[in-house]
């Protein structure tokens, strides 16, 4: 049924295009390579990398959750526009998955899942017994994240070696600011004292963060979205809660806050006190207009968040 349901959207997608309808944010110009990304953490990388050789539209907006998102007929038109296409991969966008293989099959597109081409070796372990190796929430860790940069830049450089140099000279630029992220993060936690270094989440999409900047993750679903939290969970949580007297626990910006809040009350009816600390930015970037709208204002902020509300 699913393969049948893509066929078709793929047969409408043509339609459209000879239609000469568009559903691009940003339009397709013409000498200028036309590049897709899913997440806004990617699409934000890939225009500090690409610059003004490229046009670049990002799939998932603030707030979208990448875990459940469906393409739509206009994102297959999308997909079918575009010179090259990344993806995080490691099965984040999972309905995604698919479709991607069905246009790269059909198609002269270069696909990328950046996940995908790192160092298995530094990749944090999900689900393997299910199919799931890895956690695919990559970008939690800047120094991951440099890595997912320069397969960009190079990607950029073999499909459009015209600007390479541009390719070239961005992502020297960007890498520095990533090396900047990084060192302000690691000065950052040092504020919070050693035994409250416990990050309480809905879902457990922090594990590079924990293991990069020295943070003890827990959480009440798992690593996708898609993991339904049961009174076990959130009573495991709470004792984890209770024992460490952790101060503050977070919502996520593409989750519901009801899971966490019934955490929270569970715990007072424990009889501890714990307090909301704020939204973590996730799955997705904030607004465009806000802090917390490129990869580097989103890591800051979630950073800050945490450390304010731990120390």
């Amino acid at each position: 049924m699913y393969s049948l349901r893509l066929l078709l959207l793929l047969i409408c997608a043509v339609l459209l295009a000879a239609c000469g309808t568009t559903t691009s944010d940003q339009p397709a110009v013409e000498g200028k390579l036309n590049v897709v990304a899913t997440t806004g953490q990617l699409g934000d990388t890939v225009r500090n990398i690409g610059g003004e050789a490229i046009t670049v539209n990002a799939l998932l907006g603030p707030g979208i959750d990448p875990h459940t998102y469906v393409a739509t007929e206009g994102d297959i038109r999308l997909f079918q526009e575009a010179n090259v296409i990344f993806y995080n991969g490691l099965h984040l966008e999972a309905q995604l998955d698919r479709v991607f293989e069905q246009i790269g099959e059909r198609d002269q597109i270069t696909i990328v899942a950046v996940g995908d081409q790192l160092d298995q070796a530094q990749l944090l372990s999900w689900e393997p017994e299910n199919g799931f190796p890895h956690d695919p929430h990559i970008w939690n860790d800047v120094q991951l994240w440099k890595q997912v940069a320069e397969i960009v830049r190079d990607t950029l450089i073999a499909a459009d070696p015209t600007n390479s140099a541009t390719y070239s000279a961005n992502a020297t630029r960007y890498l520095a600011e990533l090396d900047e992220l990084h060192s302000y993060m690691l000065a950052q936690i040092e504020r919070v004292p050693a035994e409250r270094r416990v990050l309480v989440t809905a879902h457990d999409a922090f594990n590079y963060l924990g293991r990069a900047y020295g943070l003890e993750v827990a959480a009440v679903q798992g690593i996708s979205t898609e993991a339904e939290a049961s009174a076990a969970d959130i009573q495991a949580l709470v004792e984890v809660i209770v024992a460490r007297e952790v101060p503050a626990i977070f919502v996520e910006t593409t989750i519901s806050p009801r899971t966490i809040e019934a955490v929270q009350a569970a715990v007072q009816s424990a009889g501890r006190e714990v307090a909301l600390g704020g939204a973590l930015y996730s799955d997705a970037l904030g607004a465009s207009d806000s802090p917390a709208g490129t990869y580097i204002g989103m890591m800051r902020s979630n950073i800050d968040t945490i450390v304010a509300a731990l120390s």
